[in-house]
């Protein structure tokens, strides 16, 4: 890698980010409303906020991190992670959106917390999902790692550096800018991630079409069969039908109920631009999803995942399929598009983890504490505290990884939205009020997620060094929709949903 090449990468790195500042300064929205932070001001058109709720979607995870399980782990990976999963969301954001953003409005919600404790009347709802959204963190966390990753390699620098600066310049522009900030700057990434979702995939088209499928199937085969296998055995997370499908079919279904994704479906002003919205979005995530073909064409390109000599760690091949594969100034441009994949999703939980922790967590503890407080000074200061979180946890990521920061981030990520889909779904679906619904089918999938994974149980944990974060979030949703469903049927408290009072 020459002098020149990442004098430019950097030049044009800083030019991106000029941009993204000077869209925050005109997008800006200057009020003491925690709302409008939240949500903005509902004046977007349905291709901004289906571009935004895309990129958001997709992030680092699906341009950076998963080709990587791909490239280790092959066709099982692939059917997880590229087909099986993609499609429960699709599947889940036609079914979730439209009932989500009706109640959503009807009650002026700003959060998933926010809204599950007004759709049950339950304060103490609203604080439990308040603490949850902590758990989210990981999630910054992973997109973090992968945009270090990138951007180190790419100038040749300290990823402690990179990392700090990546957190210090986003979690700024974000602080000062919210919601409006976060739908303009989304769908430039978006559009640019568009470039680069098509650059990525033909980037291989020689080398997956060299001889038709089967040639590919074959070169991956010579590699090592295990590559080519529906389900690999000898991978710790696509064994066989129960992980590859039934796991990630539900974590799919349940991942749609995470803040940053339901609470898009605010923005749409109108709702007759609804469909729109959700057709748009869709035939984007197409597109995204598609990318962790860029992991086979990687395992390919490097057959004993070795680079220059040295062995290639996960959540650095993209990172080096990418230098390997492009020109110069083409690289560049793939390279902000990475970068781009990982502020789309970033932007959206710096805006929506604090907001959530504030005004759901904090201020209805000070509130029942008789305690004055003011809610954006607050969310500022949780904005920072979040931001330090992020550096020191990613920076753990970095040096001491446990395969991919993929792991760690579906550990916390998954076991939110296992809380979160009993009260959601009860809460479109139904009209119960019985507010022990939610709250004890939550306590459940966290407490089963947990103590899958750290107590090993099942085979599926037993012994493993490295665990699949998917098998305690499928049980944890099984477990946690049984409660749900028996207390219903015991008592289910139908009333009028309309009559929320405020918790």
């Amino acid at each position: 890698m020459t002098d020149s090449y990442q004098v430019t990468t950097l030049i044009v790195l800083i030019g991106f980010m000029s941009i993204l500042f000077y869209m925050v300064y005109k997008s800006r929205v200057s009020t003491d409303s925690l709302e409008v932070y939240a949500v903005g001001n509902r004046s977007f058109s349905p291709l901004s906020v289906a571009l935004s709720l895309a990129a958001s979607i997709t992030s680092a995870a699906t341009f950076i991190i998963n080709p990587g399980f791909i490239a280790l782990y092959g066709l099982s990976a692939f059917i997880a992670f590229g087909v099986v999963m993609p499609f429960a969301i699709y599947a889940a954001l036609i079914i979730f959106i439209k009932r989500f953003r009706k109640y959503g409005m009807d009650v002026k919600s700003i959060s998933i917390a926010d809204w599950v404790g007004k759709r049950y009347d339950s304060r103490p709802l609203k604080i439990l999902f308040g603490f949850l959204s902590m758990l989210l963190i990981t999630f910054i966390v992973l997109i973090c790692v992968g945009m270090t990753k990138v951007v180190s390699k790419a100038l040749d620098a300290n990823e402690l550096t990179i990392l700090i600066l990546i957190v210090v310049v986003v979690f700024t522009y974000m602080m000062i800018g919210g919601a409006n900030t976060m739908v303009y700057t989304n769908s430039v990434q978006a559009i640019l991630m568009i470039i680069v979702a098509v650059l990525l995939l033909g980037s291989g088209s020689d080398i997956l079409f060299k001889s038709g499928g089967e040639g590919f199937l074959f070169q991956l085969d010579q590699i090592d069969t295990s590559l080519t296998a529906t389900f690999n055995e000898q991978s710790p997370l696509f064994r066989d039908f129960f992980e590859v499908v039934v796991c990630n079919t539900l974590v799919g279904i349940a991942i749609v109920c995470q803040p940053h994704i339901l609470t898009k479906s605010l923005l749409i002003k109108k709702d007759d631009q609804v469909n729109r919205f959700l057709l748009y979005t869709v035939v984007v995530l197409v597109l995204f999803f598609s990318v962790v073909l860029v992991g086979f064409y990687a395992r390919l390109s490097f057959p004993d995942l070795m680079f220059n000599g040295a062995p290639l760690k996960m959540d650095g091949i993209v990172s080096a399929y990418v230098l390997h594969r492009f020109p110069v100034y083409v690289g560049i441009v793939v390279i902000l598009g990475l970068l781009a994949a990982g502020l789309s999703t970033l932007e959206g939980l710096i805006q929506s983890i604090p907001t959530t922790i504030t005004n759901d967590f904090i201020v209805p503890i000070g509130e029942m504490a008789h305690l004055k407080t003011a809610p954006m000074k607050i969310n500022k200061g949780v904005t920072v505290i979040v931001g330090i979180l992020a550096i020191v946890l990613s920076y753990d990521q970095l040096v001491n990884p446990s395969l991919s920061v993929g792991i760690f981030a579906q550990n916390g990520v998954y076991a939110f939205f296992s809380a979160a889909f009993v009260p959601v779904f009860f809460g479109i679906f139904t009209k119960t009020r019985n507010k022990w619904i939610p709250i004890a089918a939550s306590l459940v999938a966290i407490l089963t997620h947990f103590g899958v994974y750290y107590l090993e149980l099942t085979p599926y944990m037993e012994g493993m060094t490295i665990k699949n974060p998917a098998i305690a979030s499928a049980l944890a949703l099984i477990a946690s929709t049984v409660t749900g469903l028996t207390i219903y049927v015991i008592n289910p408290m139908n009333k009028n949903v309309h009559a929320y009072a405020r918790p």
